[in-house]
């Protein structure tokens, strides 16, 4: 009975102990984007803290950042590089510590230097995932020696293409498609042109997508037939077996995003803790099981050694060099022009 009794306290006292472990990690609270929670995207912090983060999502950078402003607190949030800049100079985000950063020497250097990681000395962003937006067709519907930015505008195309129902990334695209010198900071004429475009294809848009399972349903379904989108919807296709995907050729245009984490002002939580959580998110293991499973590229470079190298050149990461080179980076706009963008592209989905 005795030896019962010390099972039975022993039992009860390694259930306490994960339930404290588990409460402990829960502590951390994570300001991100639906489907982030993933445990694989940070193994190290579960095996350290006996489970994952708190969650609480939002749907756009600009909701995040309004969310933010108003006083909703968090430790870590996962805006992506175009967006720090306003986000430091409303005080929304510490530095970080680079020192603190184990993987911090094995992120590729490429990521590192691209506008809004780091700002005037500082760095304010652990870079985590990259990836494209471009142009996703259905391959047995469109040869891929027609595809092409300004087929977008072909009358035979009127109600089968679909684009994001944001100014910016309509924007990229449409200085892409023009040819526009710079996408953060056009000229009168380019941005004049790049508008102009937005409106010769506003009769062949379905619809605007806000949901990028949207766009797959319906490049799936046949509903439209090209779509300006990421790569994770390239992948859903394919995994889906839909004959679809996305153009590569940077002479033709694509763009490139990087997002990443932050250190919120607002955060609580011990600076241990936090950087535990960037560690673990920004480890070669974190990376190798973000390209595998979810078609994304990494920061770490020594994810790539380690992914499955067929589908690395399946997603389309076997020359990273190629998109750091020569496609289009989404970077900050400037703020005049960031206004003119939102202002223009509401008129031009209103049929103006």
């Amino acid at each position: 009975m005795t030896h019962f009794n010390t099972a039975l306290a022993a039992a009860a006292a390694l259930a306490a102990s994960a339930g404290l472990a588990a409460a402990d990690a829960a502590s951390l609270s994570v300001f991100d984007w639906s489907g982030y929670e993933d445990q694989g995207f940070y193994g190290d912090y579960v095996a350290k803290y006996g489970g994952a983060p708190s969650y609480t999502y939002f749907g756009s950078v600009e909701e995040a950042f309004t969310k933010l402003q108003s006083g909703f607190a968090a430790d870590l949030a996962h805006p992506c590089t175009d967006a720090l800049r306003k986000w430091v100079a409303a005080d929304l985000i510490k530095p970080i510590d680079t020192s603190k950063i184990a993987n911090w020497d094995k992120l590729l250097p490429q990521i590192k230097e691209v506008d809004g990681v780091t700002i005037d000395g500082q760095t304010y962003m652990v870079p985590f995932e990259w990836g494209n937006t471009g142009l996703i067709y259905r391959t047995d519907q469109i040869a891929e020696g027609d595809v092409s930015l300004q087929l977008l505008a072909d009358p035979a195309h009127q109600g089968k293409i679909a684009i994001p129902d944001a100014a910016s990334s309509a924007y990229a695209m449409a200085a892409l498609a023009t040819g526009a010198s710079s996408y953060t900071d056009m000229s009168d004429a380019e941005f004049q042109k790049a508008s102009d475009f937005l409106r010769q294809i506003h009769p062949n848009v379905r619809f605007y997508w806000s949901d990028a399972g949207q766009l797959d349903q319906a490049l799936a379904s046949g509903e439209v037939t090209m779509g300006w989108g990421w790569n994770q919807s390239e992948l859903n296709l394919i995994w889906n077996e839909t004959p679809a995907r996305m153009m590569r050729d940077v002479g033709k245009g694509i763009a490139t995003w990087v997002c990443g984490y932050v250190h919120l002002q607002s955060s609580t939580r011990s600076d241990e803790q936090v950087y535990d959580m960037l560690n673990a998110l920004s480890a070669e293991g974190s990376g190798k099981y973000i390209i595998e499973n979810w078609g994304y590229a990494h920061a770490n470079a020594d994810a790539f050694a380690s992914a499955d190298p067929e589908l690395i050149q399946t997603y389309g990461f076997g020359d990273v060099n190629s998109f750091f080179e020569d496609s289009l980076f989404f970077d900050a706009v400037t703020p005049e022009l960031e206004g003119r963008m939102l202002k223009e592209f509401e008129r031009i989905k209103a049929g103006f």
